[in-house]
């Protein structure tokens, strides 16, 4: 008899743009990503999402075109590597109208809006969603995003970790210490519709924001949306431990993952924080198929298919390595002779590769596509594997969409319900409570935001 394992948490990884990770497949047969402007595409991939009972729909976001590959975003741009992108923000209202218990993360990071503004849009579309809302807190890492919003380039990583930290001080006193639960009277017969002695400012003044209020929201379902961060640097594991609910970790595989996972919860420790009230999420690229022959034989199709140049743009930025530098058809034996081939980067993926003959183009377009292949015993057991290693949520990556979130929800999806691992119902109220079953819709007490409730009122109220 098979013991009912941990319940995992699985959301879909998303971006409003024609091609997210798995680059030039929006033109394989089948696939509907060049339907990415229209909200009927999203409805039935939000639908789909929800019969399969994924927890939340991400959607990823970028504010520049990628520009390190060859110091151009030539290639980017022509093979719609991530451009062109949509405002996710805009479109998260009818998905939710649309469903019923799905969660929505918008990233969004901290450079982009005044907090003031920024706080304000987060309580409409936790309103909207019905409380089902998440905000992914990054501080952006592509210089291009800098230059866009004004910062005359990137501030460096310190500075922008430092505004972060000023920046979510700001959003916590609008949404948890501005207004008091019952400041909304909405009395039709005095025509009273607030208590203005129950509504504050919040006189914020920091290093970055000078901050006044009050909050121009009433409180939403959630006051705080879910909080979400995927940087894994030490300073963002740190900022985790003390701000996140969930953390996206780019480990490639459950023995990375493992001591990730043990820093982050030793951070939250330090705040004070339940280190449980952390969920950390591994990334899960998948193929799946009846057998695994016929996975494996559908994984080199999909391999050969994709876009050699815009891997390289894409990992040039990711990898932090200029592969402009280098001839993408040379083989890389001939590159491993070279000291370039022997260290950093370059020296790493060639060691790492799986076939000496490869060229360097074909070489990143591999590491850009590893995944699990195989059936969904197969898949099933590697998810098991990232949940041993401490990790409580799945990161779901698409290769051609919708096809990929319909292989899951079709094939996987059954297979970890069968073993416990994967929700089979959805739990009631907002997506908090939906995550963090009996704890209420609001964030924890030992949550720093509510701390500045506490100091507001002197007690939660």
């Amino acid at each position: 008899m098979t013991v009912a394992r941990p319940r995992m948490i699985f959301n879909a990884f998303n971006m409003f743009t024609v091609s997210h990770h798995d680059q030039g497949m929006w033109a394989w047969p089948g696939s509907r990503q060049r339907e990415y402007n229209s909200v009927d595409y999203w409805v039935d991939v939000a639908r789909l999402l929800e019969r399969g009972h994924f927890d939340t729909l991400f959607f990823a976001d970028v504010l520049a075109p990628y520009d390190t590959f060859g110091d151009s975003s030539e290639r980017a741009i022509s093979s719609g590597m991530q451009f062109p992108v949509n405002d996710p923000g805009t479109l998260i209202p009818a998905l939710a109208h649309a469903t019923d218990d799905l969660g929505f993360v918008l990233t969004q990071n901290i450079l982009q809006e005044p907090p003031y503004a920024f706080a304000r849009k987060m309580s409409s579309l936790d309103h909207l969603t019905r409380g089902r809302i998440a905000w992914n807190i990054v501080t952006t890492f592509l210089p291009g995003a800098g230059r866009n919003l004004g910062f005359a380039g990137l501030p460096d990583h310190a500075e922008r970790y430092a505004r972060a930290d000023d920046f979510v001080d700001v959003v916590y006193k609008l949404w948890e210490a501005s207004w008091e639960d019952d400041a909304v009277i909405a009395d039709a017969a005095t025509g009273r519709y607030n208590d203005p002695a129950k509504i504050h400012r919040i006189d914020h003044t920091g290093p970055y924001y000078d901050v006044v209020g009050p909050h121009l929201c009433e409180p939403s379902p959630q006051r705080t949306p879910f909080l979400v961060q995927a940087g894994v640097s030490a300073r963002g594991r740190d900022f985790a431990g003390r701000n996140a609910e969930a953390l996206f970790i780019n480990a490639l595989s459950p023995q990375e993952a493992a001591p990730v996972v043990a820093d982050v919860r030793a951070a939250a420790a330090r705040h004070g924080r339940d280190p449980a009230s952390v969920v950390l999420f591994g990334i899960l690229g998948f193929v799946v198929g009846s057998t695994e022959a016929e996975a494996k034989r559908l994984q080199e199709e999909i391999t050969d298919f994709q876009s050699i140049d815009a891997h390289l743009a894409k990992q040039s930025v990711f990898l932090g390595y200029d592969f402009g530098q280098l001839d993408p058809n040379e083989p890389i034996g001939e590159i491993a002779k070279r000291p370039e081939g022997k260290e950093g980067v370059v020296g790493q993926l060639i060691a790492m590769s799986p076939n000496d003959r490869f060229t360097i183009g074909e070489l990143v377009r591999w590491y850009g596509n590893l995944r699990v292949v195989g059936t969904p015993e197969q898949i099933a057991d590697h998810i098991e594997a990232w949940q041993d290693a401490g990790v409580g949520g799945m990161n779901v990556q698409y290769v051609v969409s919708p096809g990929t979130f319909e292989d899951f929800v079709d094939h996987v999806a059954p297979e970890l319900e069968r073993r416990g691992i994967m929700q089979d119902r959805y739990r009631p109220g907002t997506l908090r409570e939906k995550i963090f079953p009996g704890n209420g819709p609001y964030l924890p007490e030992a949550h720093p935001a509510r701390g500045h409730r506490r100091a507001a009122f002197g007690v939660t109220v």
